[in-house]
């Protein structure tokens, strides 16, 4: 057992808390007063979406296939990420808006991709309630 006096010792009064930045993990004992709040999961998809889709439109990007390998990702996922731009613009709104709170990701994104094929009032009715 180390001695609390000798040099380089820390006493911390209280719990610890684990704290993770990136691949970082440490320990500290002060506690945030209020959970963080941040853009939830979807929110960031369908903003990237749009940036895509931006990018295609202008030709600084070729096409999906392009994308798909500047972004690291397959081809399907560059296709289920541009999809979301199918949906109402109402509720793209609504999901640009939404926030998580830090832990909890009670994303719709697969409420979203199940109704993608559907005309906007029904893809409405599918997903009332979902950002609430």
């Amino acid at each position: 057992m180390r001695n609390a006096s000798a040099p380089g010792t820390t006493v911390v009064a209280g719990e610890l808390h684990r704290v993770r930045r990136g691949r970082e993990k440490r320990f500290s004992a002060e506690l945030a007063s209020k959970p963080s709040r941040r853009p939830a999961r979807g929110a960031v998809t369908l903003a990237l979406a749009h940036v895509i889709q931006r990018a295609i439109d202008r030709d600084e990007i070729r096409d999906q296939a392009e994308a798909a390998r500047k972004l690291g990702v397959t081809r399907a996922r560059i296709t289920q990420i541009l999809d979301l731009t199918l949906l109402a613009p109402d509720l793209q709104e609504r999901l640009l808006f939404s926030m998580s709170t830090r832990g909890s990701f009670p994303s719709p994104l697969d409420l979203l991709r199940q109704s993608l094929c559907r005309s906007w009032s029904a893809q409405r009715e599918a997903l009332r309630g979902a950002f609430d």
